[in-house]
């Protein structure tokens, strides 16, 4: 196998006959779990080095969105975990999961996007917006955000 089909199937996570963006995002997940969280480098690695390995894949297959390029549900999930804390690891990924596969406004519109580039943007958007559901909801759950609410509006 080429080194882009290597990276675009996450080391042939995405050739899982079982709903392989499930099996490559529990492999992002593993692998967070081994590094303690998602370094900066390994992020910008994975966007990097995965929407060229991606838009390459593609363009040999012939394919727009081959489903056995799962490089773009490492990087969204990782997005989706990056800077929160281990605990909320495995919240985060049910999480991601869910919008990436409903895919709600404007995730969709990112994925007409050409190549490699729309093949991984609608997961980061996916996993951006993960990540900001989780902030909100643990400062309003766990830092004040619901009391200082109320004594707002009291």
């Amino acid at each position: 196998m080429t080194w882009y089909g290597m990276v675009a199937t996450f080391f042939g996570l995405g050739n899982s006959r079982w709903a392989p963006g499930t099996v490559g995002s529990v492999g992002a997940f593993v692998l967070v779990l081994l590094m303690g969280g998602v370094p900066t480098w390994a992020l910008v690695g994975v966007i990097s080095l995965g929407t060229a390995a991606a838009h390459r894949y593609s363009r040999r297959v012939r394919v727009e969105d081959p489903p056995e390029v799962v490089v773009d549900e490492v990087a969204g999930y990782w997005v989706a975990q990056y800077g929160l804390p281990m605990e909320m690891a495995l919240g985060t990924l049910l999480l991601f999961r869910i919008v990436d596969i409903l895919k709600p406004f404007p995730i969709r519109r990112f994925e007409a996007l050409p190549g490699g580039v729309g093949i991984m943007a609608d997961d980061l958007v996916g996993g951006i917006m993960v990540n900001l559901i989780v902030r909100l909801a643990q400062f309003m759950l766990f830092k004040g955000g619901l009391a200082a609410l109320y004594a707002f509006f009291s």
